[in-house]
């Protein structure tokens, strides 16, 4: 019983740290990655797609995406998805392949940035906080109904006290990595 508390504990904060990344891709470096388009939906077909789905991206400078569809004529569609996205990016497009070059972030938008990043790390840690609360509400009901000693129920906070610190620890280090990846020129 406790152990499948423990489980599902950990299995939610895996995926609120998995939650985290994600949100951490969309922010924008200077650098450039294809993991900021991850979010960009284009039509194919009469259904959204992933633009993964539709189109090789690579990386080709440091500073440019280059997206290479695998059919000619999606070239205006994804034109479109890449420039209604939220992303501030400009695609060209010249017929074989789109080009999205990286703009500089200015030292205000790194700042802006920053504080996304810290919003997103600070309800990353509420997540794991409440995942804790709701694994010893469950120790504390197994206590009241008799299946497991105090003994038992102290080694169970103990142990999702622990999970709890290790997964905050990651997600302060993620953040840490975030922020020095944005405030580096």
């Amino acid at each position: 019983m406790i152990n499948d508390i423990l489980k599902d504990a950990e299995e939610r904060m895996k995926k609120s740290l998995v939650s985290l990344e994600a949100a951490f891709n969309k922010i924008r470096t200077g650098r450039a990655h294809p993991g900021i388009l991850d979010s960009i939906r284009v039509s194919y077909y009469g259904s959204e797609m992933p633009i993964q789905q539709v189109a090789n991206v690579v990386v080709e400078d440091a500073r440019t995406l280059m997206i290479a569809p695998w059919e000619r004529k999606m070239l205006p569609e994804i034109e479109r998805a890449i420039m209604k996205s939220d992303l501030g990016l400009n695609p060209s497009n010249n017929g074989e392949v789109i080009r999205v070059p990286m703009p500089m972030l200015t030292e205000q938008t790194r700042r802006d940035y920053t504080k996304q990043a810290k919003a997103e790390a600070e309800n990353a840690r509420v997540a794991v906080r409440n995942i804790r609360r709701d694994a010893n509400t469950m120790v504390k009901d197994l206590l009241k109904e008799k299946a497991i000693s105090e003994d038992d129920e102290r080694r169970a906070e103990q142990n999702i006290q622990k999970m709890t610190d290790n997964y905050i620890a990651l997600i302060d280090k993620k953040y840490a990595e975030k922020e020095a990846d944005l405030l580096s020129v």
